[in-house]
């Protein structure tokens, strides 16, 4: 198999051998065969990157019309399009995703910088006109500065599309730091982008927490956005008041996943059964609480163990494989330590696969009689494990799918349009699916509440989040 020569932090337009002397160890999830050794940058190293991006930011990056912004992140996208199965195969082997699963991925990653690109020519605000007498106002929406950036593990590159994306469009400089485990395609990315954007406008800086402070502390970082953890999260929010930075924060979620009897139960339980272990359940939003109406209960869960059996589990790079393994040996001992802790009161409904396999890998696992307040209910197990409960009313429906530290995501599973309607009012979360999960398109908002955070994904409203709103007043010196 292919081990990668050692990849390097991309700092003002190059890759650029860092001060530091730790290395992170890359491997195939899947295999566990080693790949790369990564360095972790010095807190010299996350200077030079934010300097960097403050000089581009200062001399070229805001000085660039919408326009020409525009442009050159179409330009970025056509070349990451035209390198679909490099970045493609790179995700696949260092994440530990299935290689449809990565080329999908890709294509999504395409659009979203597609419609990032798009978005920097349509900012919105006030019409400027005369609002009190005689003065003339105006609305601008200026760029930030130098923003901080934090990706996680489990959608790698996605995830630094939706983080720099929006960042750039509005005219901002970035420095980006993705996960430890999975650098390879953000680097990959920069390198990528090289080409067409100003040196020091897009750096990647690799390492764990320290070089995430590092970057998230630097006084020259105006925002800092993360998606990852509620704990991370939070460390971040505290790091970022310190300096009264903007932070966009978006975090975990427990998506419940409410399920009425009307609904077709083989259909909906394959649907939800795809959707619950997407990505081996490592997934903000996968379907992880099923709350499912009494009078189907046992027959709907039967029906999910039996769609869980047929989902094909095995090597990343098989066309046929749907599920891969989790992405790093920490996780999977977090998500083995929630089986074992389960009370005697949970049952477990799972196949015996995975023991067959070599990596990281974890059976799909239906929890059966768990009560409310279990930790495996109240708590984001990120594994392609979920929980089923009933219910017996709607509106002991609601109270369970509301109870928990999360908002992120949810959804509701019926043919009463009136029911369904009343649950994307009352549930308690950023998005609302119905007779569908997962789901999403950058024309709209991604975000949640709560323990998930703050600020919102995609849409043009995410790219108003990367700006200053200023107002402008003018006076005639006119008599």
């Amino acid at each position: 198999m292919t081990r990668y020569a050692t990849p390097l932090p991309f700092i003002n337009g190059k890759f650029t051998v860092p001060s530091g002397e730790e290395v992170d160890r890359l491997v195939d999830p899947s295999s566990l065969e080693s790949i790369a050794e990564v360095p972790r940058c010095s807190p010299a190293d996350v200077d030079r990157a934010v300097r960097s991006a403050d000089e581009a930011y200062r001399k070229y990056w805001r000085k660039t019309t919408p326009s020409q912004r525009s442009s050159m992140l179409l330009k970025v996208a056509r070349a990451i399009e035209d390198r679909t199965e490099e970045f493609a195969q790179l995700e696949s082997r260092n994440a530990g995703k299935p290689i449809s699963a990565a080329r999908g991925e890709i294509a999504s990653v395409v659009d979203s910088l597609q419609f990032f690109a798009g978005a920097a020519r349509t900012l919105e605000g006030a019409v400027a006109g005369e609002y009190l007498p005689g003065m003339t106002s105006m609305f601008r929406r200026d760029p930030l500065g130098v923003v901080g950036q934090v990706a996680p593990w489990n959608y790698p590159l996605m995830m630094a599309i939706w983080k720099c994306g929006p960042a750039l469009a509005a005219g901002n400089a970035v420095v980006l730091k993705p996960a430890e485990t999975t650098p390879l395609t953000t680097l990959l990315l920069a390198e990528v982008a090289a080409e067409f954007l100003p040196p020091g406008v897009l750096n990647v800086v690799t390492g764990a927490a320290a070089t995430g402070e590092e970057l998230v502390g630097n006084p020259l970082v105006k925002m800092v956005s993360i998606t990852g953890s509620t704990a991370a999260g939070r460390r971040v929010a505290e790091l970022s008041a310190r300096g009264l930075k903007h932070a966009h924060l978006e975090l975990g979620g427990k998506a419940p996943v409410v399920v009425f009897d009307d609904v077709d139960i083989d259909a909906a339980a394959r649907m939800i059964a795809t959707v619950s272990f997407w990505n081996a359940g490592q997934d903000c939003t996968a379907a992880a609480r099923l709350i499912i109406q009494d009078s189907i209960f046992d027959k709907f869960v039967d029906a999910l163990t039996s769609a869980a059996s047929d989902i094909e589990m095995g090597a990343t790079n098989h066309e046929a494989t749907r599920l891969g393994p989790v992405n790093n040996i920490r996780q999977y001992e977090r998500i083995q330590g929630f089986l074992d802790r389960c009370p005697s009161h949970i049952e477990k409904l799972r196949s015996n696969v995975a023991a067959t396999l070599p990596g990281y890998y974890v059976d799909p696992t239906i929890l059966v009689g768990v009560e409310q307040g279990d930790e495996v209910v109240q708590q984001e197990i990120f594994g392609p494990v979920v929980t089923a409960q009933s219910f017996n009313s709607a509106e002991q429906a609601l109270e369970l799918a509301n109870g928990t530290d999360y908002a992120l995501a949810s959804s509701v599973w019926t043919k009463d349009i009136d029911r369904a309607l009343w649950f994307t009012r009352e549930l308690d979360f950023g998005c609302v699916w119905v007779n569908h999960h997962i789901s999403v398109t950058p024309e709209f908002p991604h975000g949640g509440g709560k323990s998930s955070g703050g600020g919102k994904d995609l849409s043009t409203s995410v790219v108003h989040e990367y700006t200053e709103a200023r107002h402008v007043m003018i006076g005639s010196l006119q008599p």
